[in-house]
């Protein structure tokens, strides 16, 4: 649990909605909002969900429809280089996250993609068969260990849980060379709590373990050293802070120095050496296309390939620090509002351990989430009672803060979130 009141350290000054104006005339990355589609009279607070959408991938997805699958056809595999599309977005995605060319291509779903780095990195750790993560890490992830450990056995793949500490001692006193992988999550999906990827690779490794990043909350958000960090595997998202779309593809990651030892099991054949020769027989694909499955999802990828070309000449440190303003700004305002006090802030206040979101306790929290979107201030719900509030630095502005922190104490003050409509639950939270 954090303390509230010092997540700006050197700001006595209350913040005013002229303050923010002004920071908004000021902001470098303030053109980038016209380059999305934005429903009026909305604050969208869950680009940590589902990003907005670019306009030029609306232009893509038509362009894609009407033309190369209507007219060209299947000629438009060769001639729209609809085949080249997992490693051009790759490509662009290894920009965003400091990845070299050749380590990073888009295919399959987060999770497909987890089984196939978490299988290649077991084959490549005989003799030793723990997996280690959080107890808190995203349940997809614990599921897919959990999932090969139900094919090899126990005594061949185990997961191994630790409770999260502010400091990550109990995590790094879990480092042992019993453990084969460590999985991790670059920025948690509930607290937004930001971890040391530098430090906890490189402890890691002097103890003989491969490392696992799933960047699924900071990929599109915050500057990420992949290389620099001396990372192994890493995969992510293309729909959350990228703007891909929902479902969008996910990419996979594969340091240059183990592709030409691992053997991930998912052999398809796009990741055969030569796909169009149909042999019989597997071989797989030199550098990263090995990590191809099947035949790309191109409506999707596509849109996705459009979407990136918005980060073409964005300076990802300048958008860190966008992204940290943001959030320090919205805590900032809610303690100027007395009635806001049953809300617990659970993110890190120091800016080197957040992500680009908030998180709050609440005792009633998804009714205030519910309360928040019908009055134009869409934020999302994790059970059992967080609010989250994701801060997208492309299309947010100074004054949406003003706005939604407004919003927020109205709907606390006067008791509107308790009517029994905003306690109904829906399917997707």
């Amino acid at each position: 649990m954090t303390t509230q009141s010092h997540l700006l350290k050197n700001s006595q000054t209350e913040i005013s909605l002229p303050l923010l104006q002004q920071l908004d005339s000021q902001d470098p990355l303030a053109a980038k909002r016209d380059a999305f589609v934005l429903p009026e009279n909305t604050v969208y607070l869950d680009g940590n969900s589902l990003g907005a959408m670019p306009k030029l991938a609306a232009e893509r997805a038509q362009q894609v429809l009407t033309q190369q699958w209507s007219q060209d056809l299947i000629k438009s595999w060769n001639r729209h280089h609809w085949i080249d599309l997992p490693v051009t977005v790759g490509e662009k995605i290894s920009h965003l996250v400091g990845a070299a060319s050749g380590q990073l291509i888009c295919c399959d779903s987060t999770s497909v993609n987890l089984f196939k780095v978490l299988s290649s990195a077991m084959l490549m750790q005989p003799g030793r068969k723990q997996v280690l993560s959080q107890a808190g890490n995203f349940p997809t992830d614990l599921y897919m260990v959990q999932g090969l450990a139900s094919l090899l056995g126990e005594q061949r793949c185990q997961l191994k849980l630790v409770d999260e500490s502010e400091n990550d001692e109990l995590l790094e006193q879990s480092l042992s060379e019993e453990v084969a992988v460590l999985l991790l999550t670059q920025v948690d999906f509930r607290s937004g709590r930001l971890l040391n990827m530098q430090r906890l690779t490189e402890l890691a490794h002097a103890k003989g373990i491969l490392v696992i990043w799933d960047l699924a909350h900071s990929a599109g958000a915050l500057a990420i050293e992949l290389d620099a960090c001396n990372v192994d595997f890493a995969v992510g998202c293309g729909y959350k802070y990228l703007n891909g779309g929902p479902g969008a593809p996910a990419f996979v990651y594969v340091a240059a120095r183990h592709q030409s030892a691992v053997s991930q099991p998912l052999s398809g054949w796009m990741g055969h050496s030569s796909p169009f020769s149909f042999d019989k027989n597997y071989q797989k694909a030199p550098g990263i296309s090995q990590f191809l499955t099947g035949t790309p999802a191109i409506l999707s990828m596509s849109v996705l390939d459009a979407a990136l070309d918005v980060f073409a000449d964005v300076d990802m440190a300048q958008l860190r620090q966008k992204s940290l303003q943001l959030s320090s700004y919205f805590h900032q305002l809610l303690l100027q509002h007395p009635g806001l006090n049953e809300l617990t802030l659970l993110t890190p206040v120091e800016p080197a351990e957040r992500g680009s979101q908030l998180a709050y306790q609440h005792p009633n929290a998804y009714a205030l989430c519910q309360a928040l979107i019908e009055h134009g201030v869409v934020a999302d719900f994790r059970a059992p009672d967080i609010l989250r509030l994701g801060f997208a630095p492309l299309y947010l502005r100074f004054t949406d803060i003003w706005q939604a922190v407004t919003t927020l104490a109205k709907l606390v003050e006067t008791g509107e979130y308790l009517k029994p409509q905003y306690a109904v639950k829906n399917k997707v939270t």
